[in-house]
């Protein structure tokens, strides 16, 4: 146990609160779009970049995985608070997180399993396309003074790790950036032109809502979708987190630790909010690790709007947008494009599938699902086809013996049926299923067309060698052998 705590906490201490800082810098500006997004006052999406990532660094179950406000959460809300106000969100949040604790008790972390690597390329690649392209409003119609700030930053950030791994670069580009511009008295757009910065601490405080089930029914179907989008990005940005470190996370804490965090969240005042892959990953690539890291992300953020919001302001857009590109360029799966050619068509196919929804749609979740769905009909269409059988003739019985092997299930039933010859005049067929396996209904349906055709013309069958699984399948679905002999008494010939 103390040792997990000082892994986790105290491992990389220097580190992690330098990375920290740069990603409450990084943060303020991403909270407040979000915030506007969602049609909102700044101050939501701020009091929960600070809820988010102060809760998870304790609940969470990725360490270093930094979890705020979010662009794809924000999606969601418009809606709702355009047609019922502000509480209402408030509620929504807070029912948000309780159906994400239920679902880490539930261990639905354990659904990342049927993601493929293709999904998660696709996913990536996405998102670092995602992330360059919100930087395009500050690159496009505005004083020219930007571009030489936004190079420089991207100079420092990429040349001073070869001098000097002391302190992060994007720190120092922020730094740096921040005291050409107030020296020089530039004018091009800063933190401060992008919404009001709070000036107070948040409080608890209950949503000002009815608690009554025409509440729960207006707030229901918003949380229901904040859940999933919220678990998915989260799941998935801590998947890349734990490639990224070559270390594990506990994905049915992270459910539970996301819930526990927008359920704080909703009480003080904030947005619903998930994991972040884009700051994530400037935890990363600033040397953070532990989730002390995660912690001072949200704590410094805190006391950068609320208690030196005047300098906060300052900080020139031109330097956040070098450290977003940095993080785009980082982030982006390269050898993935070099090996379309090479990999399987299907996992091209998939990976640029996910890429083009993603993008297309700016919905993480929608992105997702659709390589995932994708990914299922390959494998399904793949192994479908993995199926054999043979026959053989003893004229001396009169009896063709039928042998199967592979997986009989929803893809490949057709196949199988389409494989016996029912109309041939024999005494009688014996269907070998030693090297098969019945799968689905769809599977004890084909089988029982199989068995009826024969019967309908007189030939005695035989269905020899199921499995115990396939067996039991057989037993309780098939109807070739109802009111006969059961389908368990049949196949122990």
């Amino acid at each position: 146990m103390m040792k997990d705590l000082k892994s986790d906490w105290f491992s990389n201490v220097r580190n992690d609160v330098l990375s920290g800082l740069v990603v409450a810098l990084a943060l303020i500006p991403e909270a407040i779009a979000f915030s506007i997004i969602a049609g909102v006052d700044p101050q939501v999406g701020l009091y929960a970049a600070f809820s988010v990532a102060t809760v998870s660094a304790f609940a969470g179950g990725r360490p270093g995985m930094i979890s705020a406000a979010t662009g794809a959460m924000a999606l969601v809300m418009v809606t709702l608070v355009k047609q019922h106000g502000l509480e209402y969100l408030f509620a929504a949040t807070v029912l948000t997180g309780v159906l994400q604790v239920l679902a880490g008790y539930l261990k639905l972390g354990r659904m990342m399993r049927f993601v493929s690597r293709s999904v998660i390329t696709g996913f990536v690649n996405a998102l670092a396309i995602l992330i360059f392209m919100a930087q395009l409003p500050e690159l496009i119609h505005v004083s020219w003074l930007v571009y030489p700030m936004v190079a420089g930053g991207l100079a420092i950030i990429y040349l001073l790790p070869l001098v000097t791994k002391a302190v992060p670069s994007p720190l120092v580009a922020i730094v740096v950036l921040t005291a050409v511009s107030v020296g020089f008295g530039f004018d091009i757009h800063t933190v401060g032109d992008m919404g009001r910065l709070p000036s107070a601490l948040p409080a608890f405080a209950l949503p000002n809502v009815p608690f009554n089930l025409q509440t729960l029914l207006i707030i229901f179907p918003y949380s229901l979708t904040l859940m999933v989008v919220g678990l998915l990005e989260s799941l998935m940005t801590a998947q890349i987190v734990d490639d990224f470190t070559d270390t594990p996370s506990n994905k049915n804490r992270e459910c539970v630790g996301q819930g526990l965090s927008n359920v704080v969240t909703g009480l003080i005042g904030g947005m619903a909010g998930c994991a972040m892959i884009g700051q994530s990953m400037v935890n990363m690539k600033s040397g953070g690790r532990g989730r002390l890291s995660t912690l001072v992300a949200g704590v410094m953020l805190l006391v950068l709007v609320v208690f030196l919001g005047k300098y906060v302001a300052m900080i020139p857009m031109a330097a956040l947008v070098a450290v977003m590109i940095m993080v785009s360029i980082g982030t982006f799966n390269w050898s993935s494009m070099r090996g379309l050619q090479a990999h399987p068509k299907s996992s091209s196919a998939v990976m640029l599938a996910t890429v083009a929804m993603t993008v297309g749609t700016h919905n993480l979740a929608l992105g997702v699902l659709t390589g995932v769905l994708l990914s299922g009909f390959f494998f399904a269409n793949k192994v479908g086809r993995i199926l054999k059988v043979t026959s053989a003739f003893n004229t001396d019985t009169g009896c063709r013996s039928y042998s199967v092997n592979g997986q009989v299930f929803f893809a490949s039933a057709e196949q199988f049926v389409q494989s016996f010859n029912t109309r041939e005049s024999l005494h009688s067929v014996r269907i070998n299923l030693h090297q098969a396996h019945f799968w689905d209904i769809t599977a004890v349906s084909a089988l029982d067309q199989v068995v009826l055709k024969f019967r309908r013309e007189g030939v005695e069958v035989l269905v020899d060698g199921l499995n115990e699984a396939s067996r039991t399948l057989m037993d309780r679905f098939a109807l070739h052998d109802k009111g006969s002999t059961p389908a368990s008494a049949v196949s122990a010939h």
